[in-house]
């Protein structure tokens, strides 16, 4: 965990106080936190209708005015509900960061059930990121540092991803991952830059009565390669599954050879070790990881 999140105390009372200075109007409404909390904000319900975001470290912060600048562009374009800002909060009471307010959105978040998700849920998933994925990407934020190179080259994390295979040795079968990994870095990217989320998981699909009613969490948003949003098929569906969510997205064979190298990616070097997760993430990822491999 980052020293800066640490030092940091997220809570009601640090909310109301950012309220009271920036938002009087809201300051008196009940403030309760959204549990399970999120690793990269902590989001606090913020009366009936409107949620809170605080960005829990410095590497998060620049989200907060992309998502305020795109998603009122991106919202009445889009088949599904995403979040709508409606407040910018700056720096205050200690908390070192802009912070923002939105309108609340109905659903609960397809992890809470810790389960694969369905044939319809993967189906409406798939229709949404080829909606996302026509919308005019012109102008659009360039994937980098900022959303962890989402949309940008795996090649990024070429260096990480050899390391987690050494580390986890014969508990993998080093041979595959490796070939998978190959794989995915010789695909090509034969298509024009598109918008893509950039951390498409249960965590950010919210469901309400077995329907996908909005996703949430558009920080790691860009125009690039979308085959990192397809990595969701690994570490949220079965193979059956996965196959209708193919379907729907409607992308080439190259984008999900590389799609298979960013979920290898990530349960890797969670697997490993090497990127911290709570107890529950690291499940999924060793799941996810033997998914991946069992799908070569």
């Amino acid at each position: 965990m980052e020293p800066a999140r640490a030092a940091l105390k997220l809570d009601v009372d640090l909310v109301r106080r950012l309220l009271g200075s920036q938002f009087p109007q809201w300051s008196s409404l009940p403030i309760r936190p959204i549990l399970p909390g999120g690793w990269d904000n902590r989001t606090f319900r913020l009366g009936d209708d409107m949620v809170v975001r605080l960005p829990s470290a410095a590497v998060y912060s620049p989200q907060v005015e992309k998502e305020h600048r795109w998603l009122p562009i991106l919202r009445p374009l889009l088949p599904l509900p995403i979040p709508a800002p409606i407040g910018l909060g700056q720096p205050c009471h200690g908390y070192p960061w802009s912070w923002s307010i939105y309108k609340w959105l109905p659903g609960k978040a397809a992890s809470t059930r810790q389960v694969s998700l369905s044939h319809r849920l993967a189906r409406s998933l798939g229709s949404f990121l080829a909606a996302l994925q026509n919308i005019d990407a012109s102008g659009g934020p360039s994937p980098g540092p900022d959303n962890f190179h989402r949309g940008g080259s795996l090649q990024v994390y070429d260096a990480e991803t050899r390391r987690a295979v050494a580390l986890l040795g014969a508990k993998i079968d080093a041979r595959v991952a490796l070939r998978i990994w190959d794989e995915a870095l010789a695909a090509p990217h034969d298509g024009h830059p598109v918008w893509l989320h950039g951390d498409v998981s249960a965590g950010n699909l919210l469901v309400e009565g077995g329907a996908l009613a909005g996703v949430i969490d558009f920080g790691c948003s860009a125009v690039g390669d979308p085959a990192c949003d397809l990595a969701v098929a690994w570490s949220s569906m079965e193979r059956q599954t996965r196959q209708a969510f193919r379907t729907a997205v409607n992308l080439p064979d190259s984008d999900w050879a590389r799609a298979r190298g960013w979920a290898l990616w990530k349960a890797l070097v969670v697997t490993a070790g090497i990127s911290p997760a709570h107890s529950v993430a690291e499940s999924q990822n060793r799941v996810a990881l033997e998914k991946v491999l069992l799908d070569a």
